[in-house]
């Protein structure tokens, strides 16, 4: 693109209805990494003060943008196999554990992808996709944590990979065989000029392939020509709001009678030169029901911590976390009930992020109140705690049991609880598995590792080709800013982002000209209880997509091949 391209004048579009006044910033003739810094620093300098950012009229160029849509880029399935496995077991205390790692791994993207900004959704937008995953392979010795299939191209893979393929650090299960605009916009999460590597970062030691290839053989999950049965993910999400930009979403494993709902929205603000992203009015969390099978009936809910994009003044972006997420579980069949408090430590200003966490997991008593207000980790009172945890969110996560609330069919003991430094803790042994139960009383367990999330990689989606897509769905709606953005023909990119937010605008004002008031597609419009339930069309979104033929082809090469 010649260099008076990138500077010609582009009509910022007016949004009459967003609160005040429109934030913009001229495309630069720099098309590098210095031209897109200088642009992000006036942005940041216009920003300062706005009490909301997220809920401004605010138009970027198109440079500055990710080729991937808001509504894909947000979906909390990372790893939609360590969703899947929430419902594996018949004790809710590991449920409970099951649902932490969950809630640990939805968002992988920020440990091993760039910070990106997505295009803003469009009112009416839509997204749907699906995963065929391996379940979780389990180990005999039940210290031990699940073990999560790795996928990868074969050594001797071409590394001149054009830049739409390459799914992340490591290859991944690739959607079925037609145009470009089927592979995952995640591909765009890769370090610039970084080649796809050929393995996880710690590769698992042969002991634990063999543990999982036994697993997969003693549960008998290979189908009659041996490929490992799979379970199918399913995802739903849908632009409900303009004014405030609010998304709600819907996914889905049928096979494990699991479903995960929620609101997207939030609340931006910059302070210093960290924005500063916290939940919006609506996005009270997620909520991940189990309809059947070991947790029938039993509803989990989990907060959103507040998050931090730093080192905007360097263009050297990464993410912080502060403040606590909440694990609530309720209903289900009568019996112990627990909770879990994830305490993410505070930064230092000085010297590089640790990225660290510590927790608990205590009991709830049927009918009692009084653990509503416990967010940190000092306030649970030691009779509580059943379970203690630390470690990283960008790497290991260690736990281990304290007392015996976490046993099943046992009744809870006053047991040393966790301070917030982590003072080493009394660490005795448990007996032999022959053991009495009145011998296990005040024992603790060693820690264990809970997951090691720097060897975990995004398990990209699949998506229907652009021909089977609806005009409004997200890769259907924005294919032509993709285009142009891969291209780096940064002007008609932003010239074709500003055509779609003008046709968007246009459309409201005839709706409210004639006084008709938008209705959503597959959700229905009450968001006040932090989720929406799907319409009649909804299901039958989901439905079709529990439907859609796949090929298990691995993206970068048609020779690859899943390796355990």
């Amino acid at each position: 693109m010649a260099a008076s391209d990138a500077t010609t004048p582009v009509h910022t579009p007016v949004d009459d209805d967003a609160p005040g006044p429109p934030i913009s910033v001229p495309d630069s003739a720099d098309t590098g990494e210095g031209g897109k810094i200088k642009m992000i620093v006036q942005l940041v300098k216009k920003c300062l003060g706005v009490k909301d950012i997220a809920a401004m009229r605010l138009s970027l160029p198109a440079s500055l943008l990710e080729p991937i849509p808001n509504l894909e880029y947000w979906h909390y399935l990372d790893r939609p196999d360590i969703f899947a496995a929430i419902n594996d077991s018949n004790d809710p205390f590991e449920r409970m554990l099951a649902v932490l790692r969950f809630a640990f791994t939805k968002d992988l993207k920020f440990i091993h992808g760039k910070v990106c900004k997505p295009y803003n959704s469009v009112l009416g937008e839509h997204f749907r996709a699906h995963w065929d995953i391996v379940p979780l392979a389990y180990p005999d010795e039940p210290t031990k944590p699940p073990l999560p299939l790795i996928y990868t191209t074969p050594a001797g893979s071409s590394s001149a990979v054009d830049p739409i393929t390459v799914i992340s650090e490591t290859a991944s299960v690739k959607s079925t065989k037609s145009s470009k605009s089927t592979r995952s916009g995640l591909s765009f999460l890769s370090k610039p000029g970084k080649s796809p590597s050929t393995a996880a970062t710690s590769p698992q030691q042969p002991s634990e392939v063999d543990a999982v290839n036994a697993q997969i053989s003693s549960l008998n999950l290979a189908d009659a020509e041996g490929e490992p049965s799979r379970l199918r993910v399913v995802y739903v999400t849908e632009q409900v709001s303009h004014h405030p930009p609010v998304s709600a979403y819907f996914a889905t494993c049928p096979a494990r009678s699991l479903q995960l709902s929620g609101i997207d929205q939030i609340s931006a603000k910059v302070s210093g030169t960290t924005l500063r992203v916290a939940p919006g009015q609506y996005n009270q969390g997620l909520f991940v029901n189990i309809t059947g099978g070991h947790g029938k009936g039993e509803r989990y809910h989990i907060t959103h911590p507040i998050a931090s994009v730093n080192g905007i003044l360097r263009g050297s972006f990464y993410v912080t976390v502060g403040d606590s997420t909440i694990i609530t579980c309720e209903g289900g069949k009568p019996g112990q009930q627990y909770r879990t408090i994830i305490e993410y430590k505070e930064e230092s200003w000085l010297g590089k992020a640790h990225f660290l966490l510590e927790g608990v997991i205590h009991t709830v008593h049927e009918g009692d109140t009084e653990h509503k207000e416990w967010t940190k980790v000092k306030h649970v009172p030691q009779s509580r705690v059943v379970a203690v945890f630390d470690g990283s969110w960008r790497g290991q996560i260690r736990w281990r049991r304290v007392g015996l609330g976490s046993y099943p069919q046992l009744k809870s003991s006053a047991a040393s609880s966790p301070v917030p430094s982590h003072e080493t803790l009394p660490r005795t042994p448990l007996s032999s598995a022959a053991a009495s139960k009145l011998e296990l009383v005040g024992h603790d367990e060693e820690y264990v590792t809970l997951l090691d999330l720097s060897t975990l990689k995004v398990v990209p989606k699949t998506v229907r080709p652009l021909e089977k897509q609806l005009p409004h769905e997200s890769r259907k709606l924005w294919v032509s800013v993709t285009d142009n953005l891969v291209k780096k023909e940064f002007s008609e990119a932003t010239k074709e982002k500003v055509a779609i937010e003008q046709k968007q605008r246009d459309e409201a004002a005839e709706r409210k000209r004639k006084g008709v008031e938008f209705v959503p597609r597959y959700f229905e419009k009450d968001i006040e209880k932090g989720y929406a339930n799907l319409t009649a069309e909804g299901w039958t979104a989901v439905e079709e997509e529990l439907k859609e033929d796949s090929s298990f082809c691995i993206e970068g090469s048609e020779n690859a091949q899943l390796l355990s």
